[in-house]
């Protein structure tokens, strides 16, 4: 444990003065409007969330109870072996809103494994009156159960302890616990999934899933004024949401990691209040000198009070030993052993993201504190959809909506990497992943439509066939898809270069669809994956808020006898006088569009099964380099895709930007010194 200092965390505060009238007053104006913003739960739901955590640990403790008795146990014994669950993340900390999941974490003995987590505790679950939604995902880089109980959408994990039983006054602040565990359990016991990759098995799995509990409970411990802090946080939180920056699984932050930056922010002032917290918090991380890390206590580098032999080599946090820790953009540290990166999903486009979204929001709260803006202000919705003329679309389908719902979690588990590989293409300055996919269901009437809608291409009649409207017409195929989307900033053009320019986006494309392919449930008969690229006035009106698309403000179009391969015509698809066919003999559509890797066909829809179509080549003579056309970027063994699209970046205003003059360049209040936190 770190020397009692007088003070909470690694340095001492930078001030200790109280709020100012003016803070006094940006304080009750903000609690107003997040009051107004819906950020509070009703009293009703509130006991709802109650009585369903009861219920859950009672099926929990059914469940032990079952897997007890399966090995042989006697009844009594069986009853005696516990169980218990545990609670963390947003709701633990006390700043959940309405409709916020929980992030659960089911405690067990030793004898109950993760095999029967998902073959016991998921049929249970699916079984349980009110329960809908389940959805298991074994795999997972923390393995981890949803569902949605009465309303309630719930995380679960699983910690299996090395111990025989799992009494009701068990708690997990003790490190002696974690003696005798494996990694993937320490994991369970130590992570909101929120702040986890989902990537696959490995020794490493476990040490997230262990700290979830004990990492909040140690958030709440380390800050100053428990109330001032999650005022403030429910601020961030809700700021983060909106600017679509609030996802650790897509490379931005979880709910832990902005946590754990505002709890920091509180050992800093341990005396001031919400307003002025959020006000110096924009200011500090848009000044902080990454990747110098964020710690709310000193990291313990083994557990002193074990015996020898008891203690643990948990990998903690150390970048001057690990390399793998030194490659950290923006790390964030758990405070509990064994402390780690809570933010190793950030990539260079997201930190870019964010560094701009903390100067949009220093500047906003500094006119806020002169009254001249208001709180809503700061609250403003993300831009995404207007903000690039470039987007990768990728989208995941299936036949039936469980399969969709593990397949569309499995290919946004990897989207992830698919970014870091865009960050190496020349000319690509940012690949901005959005936080969440789309999610759509279609009726098809034939073979023709299902391979439109498994590619993107929705007609709209097809976009307004509702279930009633389908009951009896027959052979109607049922279509699951999930969209994701990754903005692309291009480089501006040097000065002295001239001519068109191409982007080479085949290979990043091409591993990311061989790596979803590689998943353990992947079948080409079921699953689909499609990446294409679109420009901004292709996107769809459903991205958009209230399904309308907004007013933007056009750029000049440039010379069409400047771009080649368009032969001047105002055609956005290829010359319909080229004919292409690929070396294994598959020929394009007449359009010049590939089919996907795998399409839905009526026939085979029954019981939600695909029928494959082999992807041709794609070549760079088959694009026209203008088109605003669709290309769909899918790749089987042993073929290569080619995708070429020009590289102009027009800036495109904003309409959900607030208008505020320039102020001057962000600097604490009062002189504070900000070399005070950071020791440099």
């Amino acid at each position: 444990m770190a020397p009692n200092t007088g003070y909470l965390g690694v340095t001492p505060p930078i001030a200790t003065t109280g709020p100012s009238k003016m803070e006094e007053t940006a304080t009750e104006d903000l609690m107003k409007e997040l009051r107004k913003q819906g950020n509070f739960e009703s009293e009703e739901e509130s006991k709802l969330r109650q009585e369903v955590l009861g219920i859950v640990h009672e099926l929990v403790q059914e469940f032990v109870r079952k897997v007890s008795l399966k090995a042989g146990m006697s009844e009594q014994a069986a009853k005696m072996a516990g169980g218990k669950i545990f609670t963390f993340g947003s709701y633990r900390l006390g700043v959940h809103g309405p409709g916020s999941d929980i992030d659960t974490l089911c405690v067990v003995p030793r004898h109950v494994t993760y095999t029967d987590f998902f073959e016991t505790f998921e049929p249970m679950l699916k079984e349980m009156k009110g329960a809908t939604e389940v959805a298991g995902v074994p795999e997972a880089y923390v393995p981890i159960i949803t569902a949605n109980i009465r309303g309630i959408p719930i995380d679960f994990l699983c910690a299996s302890l090395n111990r025989p039983d799992i009494p009701d006054d068990l708690g997990l602040e003790d490190n002696k616990i974690l003696a005798g565990l494996d990694e993937r359990t320490v994991r369970s016991l130590g992570g909101s999934i929120r702040f986890l990759q989902i990537i696959g098995y490995g020794l490493t799995t476990i040490r997230f899933a262990f700290l979830g509990s004990r990492v909040t409970n140690d958030i709440l411990r380390l800050v100053p004024n428990q109330d001032v802090f999650r005022d403030s946080l429910r601020c961030i939180k809700l700021w983060a949401q909106r600017r679509a920056i609030y996802s650790n699984v897509n490379g931005f932050l979880g709910g832990v990691a902005w946590a754990m930056l505002v709890a920091r922010i509180c050992q800093l002032y341990p005396n001031l209040n919400a307003a002025a917290i959020v006000h110096r918090f924009f200011i500090i991380m848009l000044q902080w000198k990454w990747p110098q890390p964020i710690l709310l206590q000193q990291i313990e580098e083994e557990v002193k009070e074990l015996d020898f032999s008891k203690r643990m080599n948990f990998r903690v946090w150390n970048p001057r030993l690990y390399p793998t820790d030194r490659n950290h953009l923006m790390p964030i540290i758990t405070p509990s052993y064994p402390s780690m990166c809570s933010t190793h999903n950030v990539t260079r486009s997201t930190m870019s993201v964010m560094k701009d979204e903390f100067m949009r929001g220093s500047q906003i709260v500094e006119q806020i504190m002169f009254r001249r803006a208001e709180w809503s202000e700061l609250f403003a919705k993300h831009d995404f959809f207007q903000k690039y003329r470039y987007y990768l679309q990728i989208i995941a389908s299936s036949g039936k909506a469980e399969d969709q719902l593990k397949w569309s979690g499995t290919v946004e588990s990897r989207l992830r990497q698919l970014v870091m590989k865009l960050e190496f293409v020349d000319q690509l300055e940012v690949a901005h992943p959005f936080i969440k996919g789309f999610e759509q269901k279609h009726y098809c009437l034939d073979d023709a439509e299902v391979r439109a809608v498994a590619q993107g291409d929705v007609s709209p009649v097809i976009e307004k066939r509702k279930e009633e409207d389908m009951k009896d017409t027959p052979g109607v195929s049922e279509v699951f898809t999930t969209t994701f989307y990754i903005g692309m900033k291009v480089a501006d053009k040097k000065a002295g270069t001239s001519g068109p320019r191409k982007l080479d986006i085949s290979y990043p494309t091409a591993e990311f669809t061989k790596q979803v392919k590689q998943w353990e449930q992947y079948h080409e008969e079921t699953h689909g994956i499609v990446v294409r690229h679109i420009k901004s006035c292709a996107l769809p009106d459903h991205v958009f808020e209230g399904g309308v698309r907004p007013v933007v403000i056009k750029s000049l179009k440039r010379s069409k006898s400047s771009i080649k391969g368009t032969k001047g015509k105002d055609n956005d698809l290829p010359n319909k006088k080229f004919k292409l066919s690929d070396p294994n003999g598959v020929a394009l559509q007449a359009n010049g569009t590939p089919t996907p890797a795998a399409v839905l066909t009526p026939a085979s829809m029954n019981g939600g099964q695909y029928t494959p179509i082999s992807p041709p080549v794609i070549t760079a003579a088959a694009i026209s380099v203008s088109t605003a056309a669709p290309v769909t970027n899918t790749v089987a063994a042993g073929l290569q895709s080619l995708a070429t699209i020009p590289t102009s970046n027009p800036t495109i205003s904003s309409a959900s930007d607030p208008k505020i003059a320039s102020p001057p360049a962000a600097r604490l209040p009062n002189g504070e010194n900000l070399s005070v936190a950071t020791g440099v």
